[in-house]
């Protein structure tokens, strides 16, 4: 189990201290997975939806899904979501079911 403290991380009753340097590393390292995970809900989705014989609201509930899981991951970028990612998922939904 890992426990960190200002600084030290506790492994298995071993201590290690570690600078601030290493911390946000960590951080960034974990902030990347969580981004690579996003992108692949989302490229997910949208294979979902145009190879699926879906419905346009079971697609539309697919997208509130994602965006749900997107703000839980990062809460408080509603508006990143909107500019990066609903546009794609417009494109395809506009492109599914021939609406514009």
């Amino acid at each position: 189990m890992f426990v960190v403290i200002y600084g030290i991380i506790k492994f298995n009753n071993h201590k290690k201290k570690i600078s601030r340097c290493d911390a946000m590393q960590d951080e960034l390292l974990e902030e990347e997975k969580k981004l690579r995970r996003l992108r692949f809900i989302v490229d997910f989705a949208i294979n979902y939806i145009t190879t699926q014989d879906i419905t346009h609201d079971e697609a539309i509930m697919i997208v509130e899904g994602v965006k749900k899981h997107a703000l839980k991951m990062f809460p408080g970028k509603d508006e990143a979501f909107e500019i990066i990612y609903a546009p794609r998922f417009k494109r395809i939904l506009n492109d599914k079911f021939k609406r514009s």
